[in-house]
């Protein structure tokens, strides 16, 4: 995606051809910051602080972490000890896992003197898959796009679509996933309109979807993230798309806390509830999500405190509650499948059960219930 007028993905090798780069998620959107990763240790610590975020763009990261540490010790033990660093800083998304047992699964059949530099090559190709998986998954979001504004022109000068969270080229390498199909409607000439939830308690919709819809051009509006519910009673909002972190084999999506209050706001109002996800997000060992998906539980300050740019245009943060309170910041919620519309992957779209998952990735059949 562009930037000002200049392509760029959200991590790449620098120029050095070893260190990595990534931009610092936590500047934007005030801020263009582009911050360079040179062990494993400055990996974790990116994805542990939300610098990198979003499930594909987290499996990338680790995948060239542990590229990088290889350089400094490609034993054994070495390698262990970097993917259980890696694994232990962000529990809920699958594809950090993914991403660290394709590596290794390759890595430990290598004499160690070729492990550093297979290494960089995997990392690479994770990358590469993550781009054209996401540009799949917008082609058959755009397929369902066209077919609802055919239906809607006619009554309405927009296609109104709610998100939840950030799940555009920012959380993956390129293109994204919830995201994806808005862009590819948006250059097939659909005059989508995206209501752009806020995202408490980090924001990432008012500072990252925003950010990213309007370098594209994209019509929007920030909301806060109570008042889906009201737009969906009045016929302002025609169809849901949300990313997800992890995805049960039955269909449960777990994705940013308050994707579950959307959904049955949806479900109630009758609008669709579409979930954009590429096949390494896919959990085949999960058969229930609302029941065995980890939540991850982040720092109390992210909810007592917010960060943005003051009147003289620093960027700082304050509290916003009394002093001493307590606060919980459980940072995702699981939306059952019953309520999903509809799951849109790479490889095309499918009901969110089992079956429909297994029919498009038949050969995770094996490890049916």
């Amino acid at each position: 995606m562009k930037v000002k007028g200049t392509d760029f993905r959200s991590i790449w090798l620098d120029d050095n051809s070893w260190s990595v780069n990534i931009i610092d998620q936590t500047f934007l959107p005030h801020e263009f910051v582009v911050r360079t990763l040179n062990n494993g240790q400055e990996a974790a610590e990116a994805i542990s602080v939300m610098r990198v975020r979003g499930a594909p763009l987290i499996g990338a990261t680790a995948a060239y972490g542990l590229a990088l540490a290889l350089r400094e010790d490609s034993s054994d033990h070495g390698l262990r000890k970097t993917s259980e660093m890696l694994l232990a800083t962000r529990p809920t998304a699958v594809n950090l896992r993914w991403a660290l047992q394709y590596m290794n699964q390759s890595l430990l059949k290598l004499p160690v003197a070729q492990r550093t530099e297979q290494a960089y090559v995997l990392a690479a190709e994770i990358c590469e898959e993550d781009v054209a998986c996401n540009h799949a998954i917008g082609q058959h979001g755009l397929g369902l796009i066209r077919d609802l504004w055919q239906k809607r022109k006619a009554h309405t000068k927009n296609l109104h679509i709610l998100t939840h969270c950030n799940a555009g080229w920012l959380a993956t390498v390129d293109w994204g996933t919830a995201l994806s199909p808005i862009y590819q409607a948006h250059n097939d000439g659909i005059p989508v309109h995206v209501w752009v939830d806020e995202t408490r308690p980090r924001n990432q919709g008012a500072a990252l979807t925003a950010w990213e819809l309007a370098s594209h051009g994209i019509a929007h509006d920030v909301i806060v993230d109570n008042a889906g519910g009201h737009l969906m009673q009045h016929g302002q909002v025609d169809m849901c798309i949300t990313g997800t972190d992890r995805t049960a084999r039955n269909g449960d999506v777990c994705n940013k806390i308050g994707t579950y209050l959307k959904a049955l706001a949806a479900y109630d109002n009758g609008v669709p509830f579409y979930v954009a996800l590429p096949g390494p997000t896919i959990d085949w060992l999960m058969v229930d999500g609302v029941a065995g998906i980890p939540i991850e539980e982040r720092d109390s300050s992210e909810v007592t405190s917010v960060g943005g740019k003051n009147a003289s245009g620093r960027v700082e943060s304050v509290q916003i509650t009394p002093d001493g309170v307590s606060a919980r910041n459980f940072s995702f919620d699981v939306t059952p499948s019953r309520l999903v519309t509809g799951l849109i992957t790479e490889r095309g779209v499918c009901p969110a059960s089992e079956s429909g998952l297994t029919g498009l990735y038949p050969e995770h059949r094996s490890l049916a219930t």
